[in-house]
């Protein structure tokens, strides 16, 4: 059970062998730890460092400051306690756009769960919350990116009922 405190923080939760999964909104100072998460693979190793907090707590402060982009943390809560650690996050985004009737869109992007917690259905838990609230917000059509070596990611989200529609491409600046 959820305190009653931090129920209202909660924007879900979920009981897990070890305590509760609960979403909520980021704070500054889960920043390290949401670093550490997107650092935790072969390709955000080479992009992410937590020496540096400067340019993630400007990032953080645009996106707090702006109601169409969300910093979601996924915290495990240990049965009995009031707080947990960060073990999960991903950033939800909304967007006006004339095609599609004039359709907005959600854009669903660092999705990541600690390595000693996947497979558990946690990332399930969060990509189904961005889909409510997407909806909810009256989004058309959620999308996503993820980098062509991610094939278990590739999987799982085809699983969860995305379609690889489109070639994506970047240009680093």
């Amino acid at each position: 059970m959820i305190p009653a405190d931090d129920a209202a923080s909660a924007l879900s939760a979920a009981d897990i062998d070890g305590g509760t999964f609960r979403l909520r909104h980021a704070t500054p100072a889960d920043l390290p730890a949401v670093v550490r998460l997107l650092a935790d693979d072969a390709l955000g190793a080479g992009r992410e460092t937590t020496q540096d907090m400067k340019p993630y707590e400007n990032a953080f402060a645009a996106i707090d400051a702006d109601p169409a982009h969300l910093l979601i943390i996924g915290e495990l809560v240990p049965h009995g306690e009031a707080a947990g650690a960060v073990v999960a996050t991903f950033q939800l985004s909304f967007l006006p756009g004339i095609s599609r009737k004039g359709a907005w869109r959600s854009q669903l992007e660092g999705v990541r769960v600690d390595a000693s917690l996947r497979s558990q259905g946690l990332g399930k838990l969060m990509v189904g919350w961005a889909i409510a609230e997407s909806r909810r917000r009256g989004c058309n059509l959620m999308q996503l990116t993820t980098h062509q070596s991610r094939t278990a990611a590739h999987r799982f989200y085809e699983q969860l009922g995305f379609e690889a529609s489109h070639v994506g491409m970047k240009l680093t600046l």
